[in-house]
């Protein structure tokens, strides 16, 4: 090995007199793994390069499929610390004379972490390989390789590195090709199937695009109907049931041996759609994997830009709603028309009316208000969003703190309910409360469901009513229905004055003495009665001695007499006690 010079690149190291100076003499540059993306050197790859015609595989031929990441030369017994998984070992064969009591940990060690191979220059330092170096290479299928005649090593070196090196820099080309590519698109359409296109040019894969709001699309466009079925069926079952999924790339198993690399498309924190590629299991994934991240996020800045672009479109639809609130649309076939709907039979659709109040939070300091009204801005576009994913065709129109909302959906079959609709709009409203900007607080209210769009003026003034229920009863905090809201549907719908009377007939005395006395006459009335007349669990409710219990007995029947639990007298005092948080 006299005369063999080690590259600069390989640490600046020389090897004179048989002997080397400085022993793990390569440098491997940061994030080189040999995979370079979609180019994998391979030990047979090796084998085939100029260098190394003069040499001879003689042990482990069943590892010849091992991928090639770098290059090292090690002549020392204790290798481990110096090798990592796919690097190819070039070696005199130092070790083997001066440490023949560790030759079989030498391989070992190598074969532990998963080198790609080892090499030896027969003649310099040794003569042969022993047999049970041999045995062990073919028992772990461990590529093992001989130079028969004296080889300069910075030559194999720079041969192996210059070629990971100028397909690393190839590929990172291509990818700034194809980033190029996804830009002019994005910026000169909205069409998703030219982005689609463009990765299956630099793929040759079949390209699947699963959307969440949208028609799924493959390209090309050859795949069969069982098998865009079985597709569609891992992304339910393994991708949208698992938020974690939903949210990160995956690698999902497909029949016939294939395997889904799928990467989620996200705008807004909402994942709208997926991206992926169908490939077979030996196939390098790495450069694969950075073309869909690439393509990923131009879908997300394309489908983002075509949702804020269909906001603005939709914002002339404001006026449709406001003609519904103001009862001037009265012709069902032109509102629906109106909305996009389809001309249909009356009865043949669902329709709800719906408002989301805002209300600012952020604790102390003023609030930018720009950001304000940013987030709600999001806030409408992610509602959008959920509403598209949904299925649901919708009008929105933001007035101040609120978003009035005008939902449909088309009835399923003959005894498709309302509660189906209903649940739809809970799964909304709980999916728009979680991402929620920080600087909004969410409240929601719904009408009743209705078969007539013209009549949903009605379903408005419900929601409404709703919102004012939930905000000051706390019995019914965080309702949304207005079906569900019980005996205050009577209580919303009765004048203020009038119920200010009803309330100071019944109550009057009984709250005049409770602000005199601080005695809490009308919070023991309320229990009192909500237990039914049970002394026992109306004290223990009230976290209060019995005998104080009966003091305050006797004083309500002071108050408002003896016939206050009568069937009749004890009806109007619940009522009153009811709607009392209505007025405050």
């Amino acid at each position: 090995m006299t005369g063999h010079n080690v590259h600069p690149d390989d640490g600046g190291a020389r090897i004179e007199n048989g002997w080397l100076n400085f022993y793990n003499v390569s440098i491997k540059p940061r994030g080189c793994d040999g995979k370079m993306g979609g180019f994998t050197l391979y030990v047979k790859d090796v084998l085939q390069r100029p260098v190394f015609q003069r040499a001879r595989l003689i042990a482990g031929a069943g590892g010849t499929g091992r991928k090639v990441g770098w290059v090292h030369i090690l002549e020392i017994a204790n290798v481990a610390p110096f090798v990592t998984k796919n690097d190819l070992i070039l070696t005199t064969g130092l070790w083997l004379r001066h440490y023949e009591q560790q030759r079989l940990s030498y391989m070992q060690q190598l074969i532990r972490q998963e080198a790609a191979g080892l090499c030896v220059e027969l003649g310099t330092s040794i003569e042969n390989i022993p047999g049970e170096i041999l045995e062990l290479a073919d028992a772990s299928d461990f590529p093992l390789i001989v130079f028969e005649q004296p080889v300069r090593f910075v030559e194999i070196t720079q041969d192996i590195h210059g070629l990971l090196i100028n397909q690393q820099h190839q590929m990172l080309k291509d990818l700034e090709a194809f980033s190029r590519r996804l830009q002019q698109i994005t910026l000169q359409s909205t069409d998703v199937n030219a982005v689609l296109h463009v990765l299956y040019e630099y793929t040759g894969q079949q390209v699947v695009y699963h959307s969440t709001v949208d028609t799924n699309k493959f390209v090309p466009r050859v795949v069969t109907a069982s098998s865009a079925d079985e597709i569609t069926a891992v992304y339910r079952r393994q991708v949208e049931a698992s938020e974690t999924a939903q949210q990160e790339a995956g690698v999902f198993a497909l029949p016939q041996d294939r395997l889904l690399l799928t990467q989620p498309v996200i705008c807004l924190g909402q994942t709208l759609a997926h991206v992926g590629l169908i490939i077979s299991p030996h196939q390098a994934q790495d450069r694969i994997t950075l073309l869909l991240d690439y393509t990923a996020k131009s879908l997300a800045s394309l489908l983002l830009r075509m949702l804020f672009l269909e906001e603005k479109m939709l914002r002339d639809q404001n006026q449709l709603i406001q003609d519904i609130l103001n009862q001037q649309a009265r012709d069902e076939e032109e509102a629906r028309a109106r909305m996009g709907l389809r001309p249909s039979k009356q009865g043949e659709m669902w329709f709800a009316a719906g408002v989301i109040e805002t209300e600012v939070t952020g604790g102390d300091g003023e609030l930018d208000r720009d950001k304000v009204e940013s987030d709600q801005q999001d806030l409408l576009v992610r509602l959008r969003a959920l509403l598209k994913k949904h299925a649901l065709h919708n009008l929105l129109m933001q007035k101040g703190p609120r978003i009035y909302m005008l939902c449909a959906r088309e009835k399923a079959a003959r005894d498709d309910k309302p509660a189906e609709l209903q649940q739809t709009l809970r799964k909304i409203v709980e999916r728009l409360q979680l991402p929620a900007a920080p600087s909004l607080r969410l409240q929601a209210g719904f009408g009743l469901i209705r078969t007539r769009m013209t009549d949903m003026h009605k379903g408005f003034k419900e929601a409404e009513q709703v919102l004012e229920v939930s905000g000051s009863v706390a019995a019914v905090q965080g309702g949304l229905f207005y079906d569900r809201i019980g005996v205050y549907r009577l209580l919303k719908s009765i004048p203020a004055e009038t119920l200010a009377s009803f309330i100071s007939d019944q109550l009057g005395p009984l709250m005049a003495y409770d602000q005199e006395h601080h005695l809490h006459l009308l919070q023991t009335l309320d229990m009192y009665l909500k237990c039914m007349g049970s002394k026992n669990d109306t004290a223990k409710a009230l976290f209060i001695h019995r005998q104080t219990l009966y003091n305050r007995l006797d004083k309500l029947t002071e108050i408002l007499g003896e016939d206050y639990l009568e069937p009749e007298r004890r009806v109007c005092l619940e009522m009153a006690l009811l709607a009392l948080p209505l007025l405050s």
